[in-house]
C-alpha cells in the first residue's frame, strides 16, 4: 500500500567525542564548519641573536660554498698528532717590560688594539677560538683547532701557552693574513694538526650571545642552554673569555697577547699568526 512521504527531518551533525574517552570510540566523521582544529604544540623558538656586526666590517664577495666545505671536511679527517718543534717568537711581552714597545701601568702593550678573545667548546669537541670586537659583536675571526677542548683548559691551566699558527706564502696572493682559511697548528713547540678559519655557526653565534655581558670569565654553558643537536656532543660547554692585546708585527706576522685580569704576571696564553 502505497505510504505518503514523511514530513521533512532536520539533520543534526556529529557531536565530536572526547578523544581518550574509555569505552568511547573516536569519531572519524569531518569537524562542523566552522570549527577551529587544536593548535600544535609550539617549538621551542632558537635564542634571538642580537650582537652587533664590527665597526671595520666590510662587505666581500661571497666565498665558494663548496670550496668552503671542501676544506672543512678535509680538517675534520686530520688525526691529533705530534711532530718537531715549530719556529715562532719566543719573546712575550711582559708586565712592565719592553717587548715591540713600552708597557702601560694595567699591562696594556704600547700600540697595540685590545680586542676580547674567546675558547669553548665540549669536552671531548674540538675547541674554537673567537676573536671579537668587543663581546656584544659577531666575531671577525673564528678558528677550529684540532685539539680537544678538556685537553686544552688542562694545558692552559698547567704552563703558560704559546700557539703559533702557520700558513705557506702563495705567489700572487694578497689575501690579508688573518683570512688565510688554513693554518698549521703548534702548541708550546708541537704539531697538534691543523686549524681551519670559518663562518660563525648559527651554535657559535649562540654562545657568543650567551655570553654577551661576559667581559673577562670562565666557566660552563649547561647543555640544556644550547639547542645543539650534532652527535657526539655531550656535557656541558666550556669557555674561558679575556682580553687580548693585537700587535701587528708585518702583513705576515700578528700576535696576540692575553691579559690577565691582575696585570702583573704577563700573559697565560700567546697566540702567534705567521705566514712564511
Amino acid at each position: 500500500m502505497y505510504q505518503p512521504p514523511s514530513s521533512p527531518m532536520s539533520i543534526q551533525p556529529p557531536t565530536p567525542r572526547t578523544p581518550g574517552t574509555p569505552g568511547t570510540p573516536l569519531s572519524t566523521s569531518p569537524l562542523p564548519e566552522g570549527t577551529i582544529p587544536p593548535p600544535s604544540p609550539p617549538r621551542t623558538p632558537r635564542m634571538a641573536i642580537t650582537l652587533a656586526q664590527p665597526s671595520a666590517k666590510k662587505k666581500k664577495p661571497p666565498r665558494s660554498t663548496r670550496a668552503m666545505r671542501a676544506v672543512r671536511s678535509l680538517f675534520r679527517s686530520f688525526p691529533i698528532i705530534g711532530s718537531p718543534a715549530c719556529r715562532f717568537p719566543t719573546s712575550v711581552p711582559r708586565a712592565g717590560s719592553s717587548a715591540g714597545g713600552a708597557r702601560q701601568h694595567d699591562g696594556h702593550v704600547h700600540g697595540a688594539s685590545r680586542t676580547t678573545g674567546t675558547l669553548f667548546g665540549y669536552r671531548k669537541a674540538r675547541i674554537t677560538l673567537a676573536f671579537q670586537e668587543n663581546p656584544g659583536s659577531v666575531p671577525d675571526l673564528l678558528l677550529e683547532l684540532a685539539m680537544p677542548t678538556g685537553k686544552f683548559m688542562q694545558e692552559m691551566g698547567a704552563e703558560h701557552l704559546r700557539i703559533a699558527l702557520e700558513c705557506e706564502k702563495k705567489a700572487g696572493e694578497r689575501a690579508k693574513l688573518l683570512e688565510e682559511p688554513l693554518w698549521t697548528a703548534y702548541v708550546n713547540g708541537r704539531k697538534i694538526g691543523y686549524a681551519v678559519r670559518r663562518d660563525p655557526s648559527d651554535d657559535d653565534l649562540t654562545v657568543m650571545q650567551l655570553l654577551h655581558t661576559v667581559s673577562v670569565g670562565a666557566g660552563v654553558l649547561p647543555s640544556d642552554m644550547m639547542e645543539v643537536d650534532k652527535q657526539g656532543v655531550d656535557g656541558d660547554l666550556a669557555y674561558m673569555r679575556a682580553h687580548f692585546d693585537r700587535v701587528v708585527g708585518s702583513k705576515d706576522s700578528e700576535s696576540f697577547y692575553m691579559l690577565n685580569p691582575d696585570g702583573n704576571n704577563g700573559p697565560e696564553l700567546s697566540i702567534f699568526f705567521i705566514r712564511i
